[in-house]
């Protein structure tokens, strides 16, 4: 027994001698997006960083291909340094270790600061950027309304506590304004915010002149659109992480993803990088349920936990809605805002398209004589809109159609009451405040 003893002593001791063991490799290839390592097929799995060993300093990259002989590294940098030969190192999964005191700073998609204001504090427990979403039959039930200060929001398509909804539009008609307010409203404990392929420019003006004062509640995760496709990938994952963070601490977290069709063009690149062959307009199939994964991980924790109510911004390129992003996400969310051009080049802000939006959770947040009212009014809305040729070109003659007439005396106004900029949040009664508009002037 003593021998044993004095063995294992002797074992302990030249471990903390030696120091902890890496596995390493030799870079045998390097092209513009990728890196060849071999020695590690056996030690490494899909996923793992590899931190490799650059003449300017290290450069880590993530696991997207295991050979037999060697593996394929994606690159969170560029690789302009990264020669052959050059020692690689496998250094596990990759994880990230959020606070509290993490609010009101703005970090990369690998937990890392950029915001000039110090050292983050890391939190003592590790969160995987690829973590599991809770179980179906394990997660609360989505049940309460939530206010979010945008007038039209509120009233036609109103959102829940937990629920994912996508706002679906082109470039420049409004998304990030709305977006803004939707931050800034106040009705949740925590805001995270993702910004991915944004320009530079652009993530300045968003935290300092959108989010504003939103800010000291919120975390904003970026990555702008001159960063690697990894950084671009990862981003919403580690936005899905600090949310996930907060919410187990058992509070309503705003998660917002600007944009999701950004980390689908992500996705495909490292995707196409992994020899993966392109299916749908050039999509892969694993972007189709990467964005899966993405979105179940939002929405209720289980019990004693809080609820992310996630945003998906998604921009339908030439304002095509039937791309296969859009498609596919339209399936997966709770409900969806589409932005129309043509509604803010009239200048009516937020230019919402009421009759092509939708909330599936509606019905939970509605009493059943606002529910009524909300479908009178969308009917109205209808009438208008599919006879708006006919009266421009004279084609009716008021007194001719009850229903019409109503609609003509009435949604203009609708409209009208609907005009909203980003610095007016609604903090009263929507329906009170419609009942006043609809009612002044007879």
């Amino acid at each position: 027994m003593n021998r044993l003893k004095s063995m294992a002593a002797a074992l302990n001791a030249a471990r903390k001698e030696i120091g902890p063991v890496r596995i390493s490799g030799r870079v045998t290839h390097v092209s513009a997006d990728s890196v060849r390592v071999s020695g590690l097929s056996r030690f490494a799995c899909l996923g793992d960083l590899v931190t490799l060993e650059g003449a300017r300093g290290a450069r880590r990259g993530e696991v997207i291909v295991l050979d037999e002989d060697d593996v394929v590294i994606k690159p969170f940098e560029r690789t302009g340094d990264i020669v052959i030969g050059c020692r690689a190192h496998r250094t596990g999964g990759l994880t990230i270790h959020p606070h509290e005191s993490w609010r009101g700073r703005v970090i990369n998609a690998l937990g890392r600061p950029v915001d000039d204001r110090g050292p983050l504090v890391f939190g003592p427990d590790a969160c995987l950027l690829d973590k599991t979403p809770p179980r179906a039959m394990d997660r609360n039930r989505v049940e309460q309304g939530v206010r979010t200060g945008v007038r039209v929001i509120d009233l036609f398509t109103p959102l829940c506590v937990g629920q994912r909804i996508g706002i679906f539009a082109g470039s420049g008609v409004g998304k990030s304004t709305l977006l803004g307010m939707l931050a800034g409203f106040g009705a949740f404990d925590t805001v995270v915010v993702c910004l991915v392929g944004e320009r530079g420019r652009e993530v300045r003006e968003f935290i300092d002149e959108t989010l504003g004062p939103a800010l000291d509640r919120s975390v904003v995760v970026t990555a702008t659109g001159d960063e690697s496709a990894m950084m671009r990938k990862l981003a919403p994952k580690t936005a899905m992480s600090v949310a996930e963070y907060f919410r187990a601490l058992g509070q309503s977290v705003l998660l917002i993803v600007d944009s999701a069709t950004r980390f689908a063009h992500a996705t495909r690149e490292v995707a196409m990088a992994a020899g993966e062959p392109p299916v749908s307009r050039g999509y892969t199939p694993s972007v189709f349920s990467e964005l899966a994964q993405l979105l179940e991980r939002a929405g209720p924790g289980m019990k004693g936990e809080g609820a992310i109510t996630a945003i998906f911004s998604v921009l339908v390129d030439g304002d095509d809605h039937n791309d296969p992003v859009a498609d596919a996400m339209r399936g997966q969310l709770d409900g969806h805002l589409v932005l129309d051009r043509k509604i803010a080049e009239a200048g009516r802000y937020p230019p919402v398209d009421i009759l092509r939006s939708t909330s599936r959770l509606s019905h939970r947040a509605w009493t059943p004589e606002q529910r009524e009212l909300i479908l009178r009014l969308r009917g109205l809305i209808s009438e208008y809109e599919e006879t708006k040729d006919l009266r421009m070109l004279g084609g009716y003659q008021a007194g001719g159609n009850a229903a019409l007439d109503k609609a003509c005396h009435l949604v203009p106004r609708l409209y009208e009451a609907m005009r909203q900029t980003a610095a007016s949040s609604d903090r009263g009664d929507p329906f009170a405040d419609l009942a006043r508009s609809l009612s002044d002037g007879g």
